[in-house]
Formats: structure tokens, C-alpha cells, sequence
């Protein structure tokens, strides 16, 4: 079973109040859902008319986006930093969720917002699916934890170019532009050594 259990400390992590100081930093909480969508941690309604959509302020709070140092991880695994304020952050998944593939000169996935705010290189080999929950990953920046999750409708568009082993629920290759890739699954390995609050919370083994 991978659901995650809250311990006492963690419990306790989860009681805040939005900007409170401690040791003379300013926090404020937020949450990322499997779209990518970004929203305040408290807030009731969690949707898209409720997300932040901002450029600036995405693409300024989501590229500081790192594991967290502090005692709080285990409920509060990622922050974003400005200055002398700390941003909790805690996730569906993972921080990076990839939101399109375009072309600009190559492939890119973007992320941020469903325009692709910003951008990582596609590599074909990289793509992986968790053979527990069916999502699927691609690499991400190391500085954001090395793996993204990619979301669910563009993941259903890729998978028509997955190729399957007989009898296998995880696609060995990919075809893309013509050209066979096999899938090295080794972000697999990484996936796993991140914070995983909410991947499993749906799934049983």
C-alpha cells in the first residue's frame, strides 16, 4: 500500500496561518494539482477560475521551485524563495507539470500554463510510465527535483505513440518523428527518491 500517512509532526505542520513570521521570515503555503494549475493551500474552491494566472508571477514563483531544506518537508516538500519570504509548497504530484508540446526549432514541453510559460527539451528516451498508477513522467530541471509529471490529457496524446511488449502495462519505446526511441526509464529511479504525499493516494498494491 502507498497511501502516505500524516505523523503527529506533520499533522502540525498542516496548521498555519497565510504570511505568519517565523524566525523572521514571512511564509505563506501553496498547492499544486496534477494539471499544474497553482492556487493559495487554503483556498476552499480549487479550480481553474480560482488558480493564479499571472505570467510574471508564475514564472517568477515557479522557477525558484526547490526541495525543501526544512523540517516541515514531510508535509510541505517544495518552496519557492524571495528574499526574506519562504513559499511552502505541496503537490497532486510533483511541482513541474508539463502542460503542451510545441516546436520552436525543436521540441519543447512547456509548463507553467497551458501557453507553455516556460520550456524543457523533449527527449524521446526520457518519457516514462509508473507501472503503479499510469501516469507519465519526463525529465525535468535538477534544480526542481530532475523529474515532471506530464499532464493527463497530453500524456493520452503520446501514448498513441507508445510501443508495448506483449503482456507489458509500460510502453518499451516510443516512436516520434519517425524515429524509433527506447525508453530508458532510469527517471523511474528518481521518482522515487522524491516526496510522493499525493502520487499513491488512489492506488493500492
Amino acid at each position: 500500500m502507498f497511501r502516505h500517512k500524516l505523523s503527529h509532526t506533520a499533522r502540525r505542520c498542516l496548521s498555519y496561518q497565510q504570511g505568519q513570521y517565523v524566525n523572521n521570515q514571512r511564509q505563506y503555503f501553496y498547492f499544486i494539482d496534477h494539471q499544474g494549475m497553482l492556487f493559495l493551500d487554503d483556498a476552499r474552491i480549487k479550480n481553474f477560475t480560482s488558480c493564479f494566472k499571472e505570467e510574471k508571477f508564475l514564472k517568477f514563483f515557479l522557477s525558484r521551485i526547490r526541495l525543501n531544506r526544512f523540517d516541515n518537508s514531510d508535509v510541505w516538500p517544495y518552496t519557492s524563495r524571495c528574499g526574506d519570504e519562504t513559499n511552502f509548497i505541496r503537490c497532486d504530484d510533483l511541482p513541474v507539470v508539463y502542460q503542451t508540446l510545441f516546436h520552436d526549432g525543436s521540441w519543447q514541453l512547456g509548463w507553467g500554463n497551458e501557453k507553455g510559460l516556460m520550456s524543457t527539451p523533449f527527449k524521446p528516451p526520457d518519457i516514462a510510465m509508473c507501472p503503479v498508477t499510469g501516469r507519465v513522467y519526463h525529465s525535468a530541471p535538477d534544480l526542481h527535483g530532475g523529474v515532471g509529471l506530464i499532464k493527463s490529457k497530453l500524456a493520452i496524446e503520446l501514448s498513441s505513440n507508445f510501443i508495448f511488449e506483449r503482456g507489458s502495462n509500460s510502453p518499451v519505446a516510443i516512436e516520434w518523428d519517425g524515429i524509433t526511441y527506447a525508453l530508458s526509464h532510469h527517471i523511474l529511479e528518481l521518482l522515487d527518491s522524491l516526496p510522493a504525499l499525493g502520487r499513491y493516494k488512489d492506488y493500492d498494491q
